[in-house]
Formats: C-alpha cells, structure tokens, sequence
C-alpha cells in the first residue's frame, strides 16, 4: 500500500520541492520507504507501507522503457498471473515484478482500454511526456484514495488531503455543501471532497489533465445483462466459484496468519470459513474477532435482532479448527474520545460513527497478535447475501401480479413478513412522499425523513431534496422498483477509500472486502433478482452457496445482528461532553449554517432513560444527534477555529 503525490508545475522547475512536501505529509501512510523523481516541470513519488510479498520489488516512480510515461500507483492486483499472460510476461520475471510495474505494462499496452484487464484495489496517477498529460484513475469499488487540486499554473495530487495541504496555493478550508450532502445520506457522486479546492478521483473513473482543462469519464460500466443458468444450485455454484477466487486472492502477504471479522451473519460467516478452508492445507490460521456487549449488559432488543453475536459466532469458528475465535468488549473510550484522532487519520467524516469503534478494539486486538491483514464483508448486502427485497417492485413493474401475490403469500406464510410490507415494497415509489412517511410512522413507530434522521437546519433541507432527487435518491427512503439500479446507487453512496488509509495508518492493518471483489459484484448484479427472494427465503442465494461450511443453525437464522447493541452506554457517559461539543459549534460559522444546533441541544437535554432499542431512538440519537456532532466536528477542524 502507497501513499501517492504529484506535481506538474506549467511555467517551472519548483515541482520536486513541491512533490517533497506533498509527499512528506502522508508519510505516515508509507513509513517503509519514500521516493520521488524529479523532472523538472514534473515530479513524482510514493510513501509505501509494505503489505505485500512483492512490495520488495518496488522501486517507484516508474519510468515506461521508451521513456513516455512516468507511474507512481497506489495498489493490490487479485490477478497477476491472468494479467501477466495477458501482457506476455514470463512467470519468472512476473514474480520478480511489483504490482506497480504491471500496471505501468498494462497502461503501455493498452492506454485507456486497460481498466478491463486490472482487478483488485488501485488508485495511480501516469504523466505522459509526449502529450503533456496527466491521468488520475481509481478502481471500481473505490478501494484507494486519489485527490487532486487544479491551481493557475500547476496541478498537485495526493492519495489523502493532507498531502495537498502541505502546498500554501491550496486553501484549508471545509466543504459545506459535501457535509450536507453527507449529513443527508445523499450519494457522494460528482469529484468534490470534504475540503474546497480539493478535487477527488470519483470510483471507477478516470481523470485526464491537460494544461487547456480537465476531462472526466467513467471506465467502470458493468454489464447488467441477466444471467440465464441451468437452475438454483447452478448460481450457487458460479458464486462459490468467485467467492472462493476472491477470498483468495485478498490473503496474499498475510503469512499464513489472517484476521477476520464474524458475526452471526452470512457475510462475515462466508468470509471468515472460506479463508480457513483455503488456508488449512498450508498450516494457516484465521483470528476471528466478534464485537460483543459488556459483560452483563441486558438492554432490551428491537424485535428480531440479536445483541449479543458470540453465541452464533462460536458455532462458526468451531466448526473449523484453524479459526481461533476472540471476543471483543468495549473499552472506556466512547466516539468523543476518538474524534479528533478520526479527523487527522481519515480526513472526513466518518459514517455511522458508532460502528467504527468497534472495528477500532478489533484492530487493536489484531495489532496485539501481529496481524497485518485483516477481512471483513462490508460489501456483502449489495452482492453476496443481497436479499431481493426489490423482487416485488420489479414484479409490479412489469405488472406480474400473479408471481407477486405468490411470492408475497410465500413470505407471510414463512412469517418473515407482513402484506403490508409487501405492497410498500411493491407500490412504495408510487406514494406521496407524505403519505409514505406517515404509513411508516404508522408501521415502525418512527418518523423517517429527512427532517428528522439528520440534523439539517430546516431552511437547507429542501435543497437537499431536490439534490437527492436529481440522483436518484429519495430522502423519504421509498423502496425502489429496479434492484440493480439501487444496488449500483448505494455502492458508492460512501467513498470508502480514505478509510483504508486511515485503518493502516491508526493500527497498522490492511483491511480488505472480498465481497467488493469487482468480478464477484458484476456477477451478482446478472443474476436475476428472483434467485435472491425465493419462496419467501430472503438470501436464498448465499444461503444455499455456503451451506458447504457455515452451520445449518446460522444459515437458518432469521434475525439480524445489531453490532454495538450498547452503544448508547457511552454516549449517555459523555452527554456533558456532547453539550459542550454543541456549544464549541456554535462558534464555527460553517456549522451554525449548515446543523440544527437547537435541536441537537434539545435532543441532549430530553435524553432518555430508557427506550434505546426503539426505531425513533435510533434516528433521533444515532442518525441526528451522533452524525451532526460527528459533521460540526469535522468542520470546527477543517476551518482551524479555535472554539
């Protein structure tokens, strides 16, 4: 893993300094090794933090033979040996070789056309000399950052913001209008960052810089074509099939010893069995972590959930015995602790702050036992263990009635939902936005809107709306008839790139997705949505792909998971804290126009005693009040208030 930086300066030969600076402040990105090329008008260099058994080979910047191009890239390939054919290259030489120099001999090979033959995570930056120009791409999923800043006379660019705010020309200042967006839920489309005048690469895109401009287009446009197979079992079969692949290729460096996540869930559960299946033959090891409550914790549950995963996880890890299976409690620290520490190493926001303790004590523990890799299924609800909820939209909207009562009869029967579930799935974008909230305040005892799920000033929230319409998404959360479509939408509703920096970065840890594998999505997205939703079983697919090793029990488990079931323990330990936090924001301008701080003292001062296990618990507390002091906070730190 590198951390990237670039400058190409118009009218002089001030890039290297500028490259050094840029480069110096991501250092702690790539403690490893630190190199750069100067040409002049264009330098170049990589932070790389070792992760990888080629990473030995790295000798970034690299220069293309003819001389032509210049490379530095921040990446992991799944597939060298298919590219390596692809490109004619010796097996000899090809292990002798960096991932780095594959792309540089792709991007000789084939230019623009090379996306279609790099699978894995990448982000890479390529000057062309003959052309002048600069060209920025990230992969599919978004696995790498990759940000950029246009001046007046020179073009700068860093895997993370901090390396571009090493330049003076570059302002330090939040972007208002991207937390908005960010407090709203809205996707994060469109190359604007969390900071002004920083540009980002957007997933699956790349970025052609030339001194007349900037052009920008999308390399990543996965066939949605349907796929026709023999039968059920047939599309469990080719899942395996790519699952197996993807799994595989993400334990390359981890020295026969892998960390993973596992819960009670399939995607974690697939995750974590299929590394010790593939891992066992060579002696290696899995550490599974599962997050738990405290100890004696006896909270009441939302209905149909689990709070405490280790039972279920247990029954996993046993049946494996290369898993070694470790439970992770809470520690003292609550989200506070962390926010300012989650400034500098994540550079924005962090989305369902929450969570992202846990993952915290789970790297901690990992870092403990030396582990450097570790596996998770974040990806999983949109491709594996996806559950065809959208099945009775499509079904309506194409007018099969018929199909539709049997399918919603099947699901009723099975008693894992309610005819009027099934008619808001069916009909739910066909109904007044008014009307919809109101028949889900009826149904879960909740008000879901946007006005009440973020902490938005009033007078901004329609603007909001109508962004979010424009694309594509509905701040009502009104079910959509087109699951493909939604799926794609919410792929890249958060840039998880800086993520992966900041995890490496903070603990040390290579975090990686197998269920974003770009092959083993395109894949899911063909087969048909009524292969998810079968007879009334949610997940059919996954349940039936991984019965080969995951116990009967959690594959027949029907209830979710809810990972940091006490999380409101330490946030009520720190409400004190959280006013003070409030009153801190009340100094920044950005923040005083862009939250309700009204409402997220309101919300502090009629906390609740009890009650935290409710639908309205969740949206008022977790969603509003927790996201909005998350967002004041990034802003306090992005404009350098003293408050």
């Amino acid at each position: 893993m590198s951390a990237l930086a670039g400058v190409w300066s118009f009218g002089g030969s001030d890039a290297g300094a500028r490259c050094r600076r840029v480069l110096d402040a991501q250092r702690i990105y790539g403690p490893d090794a630190s190199d750069l090329r100067d040409d002049g008008a264009v330098a170049m260099g990589r932070n790389l933090f070792e992760t990888l058994p080629e990473d030995r080979f790295d000798a970034q910047p690299l220069r293309s033979g003819d001389g032509q191009y210049l490379l530095v890239a921040d990446v992991r390939l799944d597939d060298r040996t298919g590219l390596a054919e692809a490109l004619g290259i010796d097996p000899g030489d090809a292990g002798r070789m960096c991932d780095a120099a594959f792309v540089l001999a792709a991007w000789e090979r084939w230019r623009g056309d090379c996306f279609d033959y790099l699978y894995g995570d990448y982000a890479f930056a390529v000057w062309d000399s003959e052309r002048a120009e600069l060209t920025l791409a990230r992969d599919a999923m978004g696995g790498r950052p990759l940000h950029y800043h246009r001046g007046g006379d020179f073009v700068a660019f860093a895997s993370m913001p901090k390396g571009l705010h090493a330049l003076a020309e570059i302002p330090y200042a939040p972007d208002e209008e991207r937390a908005l967006e960010f407090l709203a839920l809205l996707p994060e489309t469109g190359p604007r960052s969390f900071f002004v005048g920083i540009d980002r690469v957007e997933p699956g895109h790349v970025v052609t810089i030339g001194r007349n401009g900037i052009e920008t287009r999308r390399h990543w446009q996965p066939d949605t074509t349907p796929l026709t197979l023999a039968d059920e079992e047939a599309y469990a079969e080719v899942l395996r099939g790519h699952f197996d692949r993807a799994v595989a290729a993400r334990l390359r460096g981890s020295e026969r010893a892998v960390g993973a996540h596992l819960s009670a869930g399939l995607d974690s559960s697939a995750v974590a069995t299929t590394a010790a299946r593939l891992m066992a033959g060579a002696g290696g090891q899995v550490t599974a972590f599962t997050s738990v409550p405290r100890k004696g914790y006896d909270g009441p549950l939302p209905a149909n959930a689990i709070g405490d995963e280790s039972e279920l996880a247990a029954l996993t890890a046993a049946m494996h015995p290369n898993i070694e299976h470790v439970l992770v409690r809470p520690d003292a620290r609550n989200v506070l602790d962390d926010l300012d520490r989650d400034f500098f190493l994540f550079e924005r926001p962090l989305a369902n702050a929450h969570v992202q303790q846990f993952w915290k004590r789970i790297n901690v523990a990992a870092a403990e036992r030396k582990l450097r890799v570790v596996l998770h299924g974040t990806m999983g609800n949109l491709s594996i263990s996806y559950d065809g909820i959208h099945l009775f939209g499509e079904l309506a909207a194409k007018r099969r009635f018929l199909r539709l009562f049997r399918e919603g009869r099947a699901l009723v029967k099975a008693k894992r939902g309610r005819w009027t579930g099934v008619l808001a799935q069916a009909f739910g974008e066909k109904i007044p936005r008014r009307l919809w909230v109101a028949l889900r305040r009826w149904r879960e005892g909740a008000t879901i809107d946007i006005g009440t799920y973020t902490a938005i000033r009033p007078d901004r929230l329609a603007a909001m709306i109508e962004r979010g319409a424009e694309r594509g998404f509905d701040t009502a959360m009104r079910r959509r008839a087109d699951g493909v479509a939604a799926r794609l939408r919410t792929l890249h509703r958060i840039d998880m790139g800086n993520n992966g920096k900041g995890w490496i970065a903070g603990w040390g840890i290579d975090m990686r997705d197998p269920t974003a594998d770009r092959r083993l999505i395109e894949y899911c997205l063909r087969v048909p949505t009524e292969q998810f939703l079968v007879k009334g079983e949610f997940r059919a697919m996954a349940r039936r792909a991984f019965a080969d090793r995951i116990p009967a029990r959690v594959i027949a488990e029907r209830r979710k998971g809810r990972q940091v079931i006490d999380w409101h323990e330490g946030l009520s330990g720190a409400r004190a804290r959280l006013r003070e936090e409030i009153d801190r924001l009340e100094q920044v301008p950005e923040a005083v126009a862009a939250l309700d701080l009204d409402r997220m003292r309101r919300l502090v001062d009629a906390w609740p005693e009890d009650g935290w296990e409710s639908q309205q618990a969740a949206v008022d507390y977790r969603f509003a009040l927790l996201r909005g002091v998350v967002s004041g906070q990034f802003m306090r730190k992005a404009t350098r208030s003293n408050a």
